[in-house]
């Protein structure tokens, strides 16, 4: 009868168990046979926390996994979920979780989260490579931004209607037309909105602020400084190489948005407009997220191309493969530099 009374007792344990069990997967993922991933995602859970690491596409990955002393975990090196495979090991003796989102906003915001919501993390570090807007900057170059904007948000206003408040700029098409003020320009302007920012830091639910800038973790970018003065690679191979140098530089600002820029007006503009250094598809939406949950984050972006300022073709597909391993050595001393931590956000960890 004891031992009977003694499962009894057990049984609201086991309850919590398969609840928190339950509560680290989709609704999709809690049928059989992916029981098991819950099961492995509790263990590799119980080994972290681990550094978050994001990066979009496969020539960035090929360069991280190619140039970064990635070492698997020996008993549970990747786990698959919702078509993405999140790899577990560790560079430097540091503990790391890495996924390939895919490129855009909405691959990058829903990896993010997923990595936040199931996984023990401390922290994102999200890198890529991007168009370089800034004409002090270079392609081969890497930049590490304190700011990111979402400069795909906005109306196109109608044209018969004055322009209102409650847009951070405007962009008017006929201020392009050629020749110069030559009549009107029937797609009008496009006024840039403002960010709606769910977080946690506000303490209060429903309550979004309006924000222009998301900004990265300072204590993250105080770490980063240090890597301004690291070397870079300059050639493709032995026939292929760019003229000067590449250095790196933090504290510049960036724009994201679904769209990959190769227009010389439209960089210009983004430039003159925002100030921003580099455009990316997928840095505001990882930023973002982070900020949203109140977690850490940096973005680290190797510049591919001029995003429109060239003669002739875009160079990404000649230097891309360079500023993504630029990329892949800048992240790897950051990683360095972490301090080894065992502060764990998810309040589901054991």
């Amino acid at each position: 009868m004891a031992c009977l009374d003694h499962i009894l007792c057990l049984l609201p344990l086991l309850f919590i168990i398969i609840i928190s069990s339950l509560h680290v997967l989709p609704a999709s993922a809690t049928t059989s046979p992916n029981w098991k991933s819950a099961i492995t995602i509790r263990k590799v859970n119980r080994r972290g926390p681990y550094i978050g690491l994001v990066t979009v596409f496969e020539t960035e990955e090929n360069a991280f996994l190619g140039n970064v002393d990635f070492r698997p975990d020996p008993t549970y090196p990747f786990l698959d979920l919702s078509g993405r495979r999140f790899r577990i090991g560790k560079i430097h003796g540091k503990k790391v979780l890495y996924v390939r989102c895919g490129i855009g906003m909405v691959n990058a915001a829903a990896a993010t989260q997923q990595m936040i919501d199931v996984f023990n993390v401390k922290g994102i570090v999200h890198f890529g490579i991007a168009g370089n807007i800034n004409n002090s900057m270079s392609i081969g170059d890497v930049s590490i931004p304190k700011q990111i904007t979402d400069a795909g948000l906005w109306d196109w206003l109608n044209p018969e209607k004055a322009k209102g408040d409650g847009y951070a700029a405007y962009l008017d098409v006929g201020n392009y037309n050629v020749p110069q003020g030559d009549g009107n320009n029937m797609l009008g302007s496009i006024g840039y909105s403002y960010e709606e920012l769910y977080s946690v830091s506000t303490g209060q639910s429903n309550s979004p602020q309006k924000v222009f800038w998301i900004n990265t973790t300072q204590e993250w970018l105080h770490l980063a400084a240090d890597l301004e003065r690291m070397e870079l690679l300059q050639c493709v191979n032995s026939t292929l190489c760019l003229p000067q140098k590449p250095k790196l530089v933090v504290g510049l600002k960036a724009a994201t948005a679904n769209i990959f820029v190769d227009n010389a007006p439209y960089r210009n503009f983004l430039y003159d407009t925002f100030g921003v250094s580099s455009s990316d598809m997928e840095s505001s939406a990882v930023a973002m997220t982070c900020v949203s949950n109140g977690y850490p984050v940096i973005v680290i972006r190797g510049l591919s191309d001029v995003a429109g300022a060239q003669t002739g073709d875009n160079a990404v597909r000649k230097f891309g493969s360079l500023a993504a391993t630029n990329t892949a050595k800048a992240v790897l001393e950051f990683i360095k530099k972490l301090p080894p931590t065992t502060y764990t956000p998810n309040s589901y960890v054991d």
